[in-house]
């Protein structure tokens, strides 16, 4: 897949991979690997929040993706931060409960031209072990 994570302001997190090495028959990007480097880009995201929490797994649970646009050179999925408060309650969650959800979203761009747009679910699961 050849996947680099691009720095972000604003707590974003984003991820590009080429479309040389994830391409289909037109030389286009295939569908399946912009929906792979978009759930990367939410994972990403989320992965860095919890860093700190060795014990808590994180998987995602449902997503969709919309297709806007052929993606010819760079897939570059960019997912905003949650909002303050969506952070706060899916820490408080996982901390009250063991288990909270967020939903994230990520647009998929080219060349400052929106490609496409995902949703995900993601869910994080304190583990009792170590």
């Amino acid at each position: 897949m050849g996947v680099r994570v691009v720095p972000q302001a604003g707590g974003g997190f984003a991820v590009e991979a080429p479309v040389t090495l994830n391409h289909n028959h037109m030389h286009t990007a295939f569908g399946g690997s912009i929906n792979a480097v978009a759930t990367l880009a939410g994972y990403g995201l989320l992965w860095l929040e919890l860093r700190a929490q060795p014990n808590v797994q994180l998987v995602i649970s449902e997503s969709a993706i919309r297709f806007l646009r052929p993606v010819k050179e760079t897939i570059r999925a960019t997912c905003a931060a949650p909002s303050g408060a969506a952070l706060q309650l899916f820490r408080e969650k996982l901390r009250t409960r063991g288990k909270a959800e967020v939903q994230l979203h990520v647009q998929v761009e080219e060349n400052g031209r929106l490609a496409a747009q995902f949703t995900g679910t993601f869910v994080a699961v304190a583990s009792s072990g170590g």
